[in-house]
């Protein structure tokens, strides 16, 4: 009898959850958030193994990358990259984005291969996230104590290289906190640091506005995002004198196609109940 009302209490399950996913938005919110983070953490579980073979290696990353994008379609979102030529090159530098949300990492999933050889700056704390934190050591991610600025700069002193010395490209996210509100925030200096002292070319990367996810009124609709990957900035004639002028340059340009682009979606493709989040 047992098993009977189990039965029942699970066949009951199944026939809400698709009532639930279309009638509340709070539900399909973290419903998706959950599927995310839950397929990112199994692959990370499968993967382990494998990247054992070769630790440390960024190559690995190609293989998250392989496992993971299929998740954009379970989401019901869709990403278009533009400038492709501006990341496919097979050299050392360092990339700039923007950054709006966990669902930045979705993105790069979804064009990793065009990038080849590419880690990311991350926050230590993401080293301590279980199996998520391992695979992401094993595939050579760097890690960034944030409270402590001396040990951060000797970190990236030898991630620079680290990465001119294997053609690598180094994937920033200068604003540090993750903000989706319309706006490119204020650039932190280390990035910008280092590649005028290494000499190394920044290349900015846009994710246009996430129109569809809104984290204050749990909602996460189906969406498009265009990710676009702008001309590259040399730094060779650079100087540390430079660096604010640099990083007022590069943020500008990339307001300015972050504001393009978000209201090129936003126009042609985001529902009206989209449009008028603000």
């Amino acid at each position: 009898m047992t098993a009977t009302y189990t039965e029942i209490f699970l066949a009951s399950c199944i026939l809400i959850l698709p009532f639930l996913y279309e009638s509340s938005h709070a539900f399909r919110y973290h419903l998706k958030f959950f599927l995310y983070y839950a397929i990112v953490m199994i692959n990370s579980i499968i993967l382990i193994p494998v990247y054992f073979f070769k630790p440390g290696d960024v190559k690995n990353l190609l293989i998250a990358s392989d496992f993971c994008r299929g998740i954009t379609n379970i989401l019901g979102l869709r990403w278009t990259l533009r400038g492709k030529e501006n990341l496919e090159k097979e050299q050392a530098c360092i990339v700039i984005a923007n950054h709006q949300s966990s669902l930045d990492i979705l993105g790069m999933f979804n064009f990793w291969r065009v990038m080849g050889k590419c880690t990311v700056i991350a926050k230590k704390e993401l080293l301590y996230t279980g199996p998520f934190g391992l695979a992401a050591y094993l595939c050579g991610l760097i890690f960034i104590p944030r409270v402590h600025s001396e040990r951060a700069k000797s970190i990236m002193n030898e991630a620079a290289n680290k990465i001119k010395t294997d053609k690598v490209k180094l994937w920033v996210f200068p604003e540090g906190t993750r903000r989706n509100d319309g706006q490119i925030h204020p650039f932190k200096k280390g990035a910008f640091h280092m590649a005028i002292s290494n000499k190394l070319p920044i290349v900015p990367v846009v994710f246009s506005r996430y129109y569809f996810l809104d984290k204050h009124h749990k909602r996460f609709d189906h969406g498009k995002v265009v990710v676009t990957a702008l001309p590259q900035i040399e730094t060779k004639e650079l100087t540390m004198d430079n660096l604010e002028e640099l990083m007022e340059r590069v943020r500008n340009v990339m307001q300015e196609t972050f504001n393009e682009t978000s209201k090129e979606i936003i126009d042609g493709y985001a529902p009206l109940s989209s449009q008028k989040i603000t």
